[in-house]
């Protein structure tokens, strides 16, 4: 999967798959619920062609699934397939961080990061934080210089997008996660990276409690 299929571009079916994408981030479409294509046809004043392009983008993505007989709907996620997901994220960027500590810190990228944390103490809204929050680890990801690790992180994709933004329901989590990422931060300018990795993976198993707190009575999500 390819790094620009994760933030869609300007094409009709593209700006349509955002649509749908930022919906089901905001809890508008649940899990299960039927994609209409002729809302979004008559929304965008367009033939139901770039409504199944992006919802083909979407079924890539993991976001939705198809059913027999009834269509395109939200795709649930069971809590085993919840907890996988998470997991491999803790796996994946703590294996990027080792990496640096082989590779070396990446300056720019440190600077990306700082400003990242700046426009994440700036925002209000959870959806904003959970997509500054994404751009933050994967600017961890890239400075591991692996290939095969960006390429395993950007396939959690959008459902880990999605999964993150259930942590940051309450300001008090988005408040301890800035915390974090600003403490994260530091000491990587400091080169204490394996001082960087165990806060790290304290940080993401708190992710994983937070969302197990909000789905623990649900079948799926």
């Amino acid at each position: 999967m390819k790094n620009n299929q994760l933030f869609y571009n300007h094409s009709l079916s593209h700006k349509i798959a955002e649509k749908i994408t930022n919906q089901i981030m905001a809890g508008e479409l649940k899990p299960g619920e039927k994609i209409i294509e002729s809302t979004y046809a008559e929304e965008f004043g367009t033939s139901r062609a770039p409504i199944r392009e992006s919802l083909y983008l979407l079924e890539n993505e993991g976001l939705i699934e198809r059913i027999p007989r009834k269509g395109a709907v939200v795709k649930g996620y069971t809590e085993d397939e919840v907890y996988d997901l998470l997991e491999m994220r803790i796996v994946l960027e703590s294996l990027a961080m080792k990496r640096i500590k082989v590779r070396g810190i990446n300056e720019e990228i440190l600077k990306k990061m700082e400003q990242l944390v700046q426009k994440m103490s700036e925002v209000d809204d959870e959806k904003q934080y959970a997509n500054l929050n994404q751009e933050f680890h994967m600017l961890i990801i890239e400075m591991s210089k692996s290939e095969i690790i960006k390429e395993m992180y950007w396939r959690l994709g959008r459902p880990l997008l999605v999964l993150q933004r259930i942590s940051f329901l309450e300001e008090e989590h988005i408040k301890k996660s800035l915390k974090e990422h600003r403490i994260i931060l530091d000491l990587l300018k400091e080169n204490l990276i394996d001082e960087a990795l165990v806060l790290l993976e304290n940080h993401n198993h708190s992710v994983i409690k937070r969302v197990e707190n909000k789905t623990k009575n649900k079948q799926s999500y």
